[in-house]
């Protein structure tokens, strides 16, 4: 192993710690005659979850699950969001492989397209419970 890869090695570990740690990241800076951030410790618990700028927000219901009561329940659920939380089950449950549905302007197209794809899901591998 080179001695590039284990520097590179020990510096990722050390970071990872020290945005864990409050305790290990105080001594880090110590050591280093560096002023202390005032910013909290980056812990996983206290992280909140935030998606990119360019994604869109997290889906409102489970299509596929709501599949599974019926496809009359799941249009009657669908009908209540409007055409953006349509658009964001769609790109949630990735129900958008080729980039066109989200281009649609018609609720009732979207509608469609995602009770056509949960149902369909929903009864995948249906033939090998029986």
């Amino acid at each position: 192993m080179s001695l590039r890869k284990i520097i590179l090695d020990v510096a990722r570990v050390v970071s990872q710690e020290a945005e864990i740690n409050a305790e290990f990241r105080k001594k880090l800076l110590d050591a280093l005659k560096m002023p202390i951030e005032e910013s909290p410790p980056r812990d996983k618990a206290n992280v909140p979850e935030h998606r990119p700028k360019n994604r869109r927000a997290p889906a409102l219901l489970d299509p596929v699950q709501i599949a599974c009561d019926g496809e009359a329940v799941l249009r009657e659920r669908l009908l209540q969001l409007s055409l953006e939380q349509l658009k964001d089950v769609v790109a949630d449950y990735g129900m958008d492989p080729g980039k066109l549905v989200l281009k649609w302007k018609s609720s009732e197209r979207v509608i469609d397209r995602i009770v056509e794809v949960s149902i369909t899901r929903a009864h995948k591998g249906d033939a090998f419970r029986k």
